[in-house]
């Protein structure tokens, strides 16, 4: 029986590593400290209107200050969409 030829292999030469441009700023920097800011906001009008027994932060609006402090923090969950 005759012999088969032996095929030489080439050696692996791996694929080209294609350059990819990455861009890490989205534009959307004030999106975190805008959120932070406003549940920070949010927190602390609860907590001066509960400690100074609804003096402050504005007296006239008695206990629509607590509506007022959630407004803010829920105003911080509507800008957190705008995060990526």
């Amino acid at each position: 029986m005759p012999k088969s030829r032996i095929r030489k292999k080439d050696d692996f030469t791996p694929p080209p590593v294609k350059q990819q441009n990455i861009k890490l700023t989205t534009g959307r920097g004030w999106v975190a400290p805008l959120m932070l800011a406003m549940f920070l906001i949010g927190l602390a009008w609860i907590v001066v209107f509960y400690v100074t027994s609804g003096d402050m932060p504005v007296e006239s609006l008695k206990n629509w200050n607590i509506v007022v402090g959630f407004g803010f923090i829920a105003a911080g969950f509507v800008v957190s969409t705008q995060w990526k």
